[in-house]
């Protein structure tokens, strides 16, 4: 007859932690590579309405975006509870949007110009009024690819 023995000392070897450090860092450089920080800091209160039917913007980065809304904080006390507008980070006029369109436009590349959106973030308890100065300004400078930023909200079944 055979004899048994129990193997002993056939353990599995340690897993080794040498590569841990570089797939710590890459992983660290894809994050800073692919993570966008936000350009623009909210000088107004933008609490965008909701809606039903909207479409998601493809390329984000044609879009130039335009708030309206009362000034946040701190700066109502010196500005006042009257909407403002908002470009980029400063507050504006509505003379000052036929140079910053054109100011927009000499950023971009010649082909990407005609396919910028010019989004308009403006919060719910704004009048209509200061909204359409902007579309018209807007028109004037021949900016006319024009929506607006809503929240998805669910859809109502009759």
């Amino acid at each position: 007859m055979s004899k048994f023995k129990k193997k002993t000392g056939n353990r599995q070897p340690a897993i080794s932690t040498a590569s841990l450090p570089d797939i710590v860092f890459m992983l660290l450089f894809f994050f800073m590579v692919t993570t966008v920080m936000r350009e623009v800091d909210l000088l107004v209160e933008v609490a965008t309405p909701s809606a039903t039917e909207i479409t998601k913007l493809e390329n984000k980065a044609l879009v130039s975006y335009i708030y309206i809304g009362k000034p946040m904080g701190a700066l109502k006390k010196t500005l006042g509870e009257e909407p403002r507008i908002q470009l980029n980070d400063a507050f504006a006029n509505k003379s000052d949007i036929l140079q910053w369109v054109e100011m927009e436009k000499n950023r971009r590349d010649e082909a990407e110009i005609p396919r910028i959106t010019w989004s308009i973030k403006v919060d719910a308890e704004t009048k209509m009024g200061i909204v359409t100065d902007v579309k018209q300004e807007l028109r004037k400078a021949n900016a006319l690819k024009i929506n607006y930023s809503t929240m998805e909200t669910d859809k109502i079944v009759d």
